[in-house]
């Protein structure tokens, strides 16, 4: 696997309240990634965005074509690097990343630890309504990583995976478990207890409903 693309953004007024946001990113050839993220980079609310532990969004390509077929009015506007993700590229999706996962690329080590809730900046950002419901509903949020190893990554590095964790769950599964309704069942308290899971989402799979 290979990055196609490489995001990044600084604040700018957005929405309706013309509060700072970053969803609006344009391409790099050339990240350099700290412990936060990286510096080309900045988040407009650093109270809900950012920070170590969304250090990097990554959202899947087949996940845009899921979109502009659903959302067949604005298909135009749901292009790669749209959503507000600092990565792209083919192959993977939120079936077959798993929290834990730990990838090389470039000389930055990186750590998947949770999905992206989506919230209404997603619609804001399109003109158009419940596209983050569409989003959760389907499991397909894209990924957030904390950052292992800070370093450089290029457009067209090779994204290696290094280490996968025995017993984990994909992305999606861990957006079905905390949409499930009720007391946390015994699968629910189980994934909250994968190693390098999110905390806050360690607390959404142990909140009862």
């Amino acid at each position: 696997m290979l990055v196609d693309a490489l995001f990044a953004g600084k604040p700018k007024a957005f929405g309706p309240r013309q509060s700072p946001s970053s969803i609006i990113k344009r391409p790099f050839e050339q990240l350099h990634i700290e412990i936060d993220g990286a510096i080309e980079d900045e988040q407009g609310n650093k109270k809900l965005h950012g920070g170590p532990e969304m250090a990097l969004h990554q959202f899947s390509q087949e996940s845009y074509v899921v979109l502009q077929n659903e959302f067949t009015a604005i298909a135009e506007k749901l292009a790669i690097g749209s959503i507000g993700e600092n990565i792209s590229a083919p192959l993977m999706n939120d079936r077959n990343v798993f929290i834990g996962d730990t990838y090389r690329i470039g000389s930055v080590i990186i750590q998947v630890n949770s999905p992206r809730a989506p919230c209404v900046k997603i619609n804001q950002r399109y003109g158009f309504q419940n596209i983050d419901l569409f989003i959760g509903e389907q499991g397909i949020t894209g990924w957030y990583f904390r950052v292992i190893e800070t370093g450089i990554m290029n457009v067209g590095d090779e994204i290696k995976l290094e280490y996968r964790l025995q017993n984990t769950k994909s992305i999606a599964e861990i957006m079905r478990l905390v949409r499930e309704k009720g007391s946390p069942s015994s699968e629910k308290l189980d994934a909250a207890k994968i190693n390098g899971l999110a905390a806050e989402w360690r607390r959404k799979l142990t909140k009862s409903t």
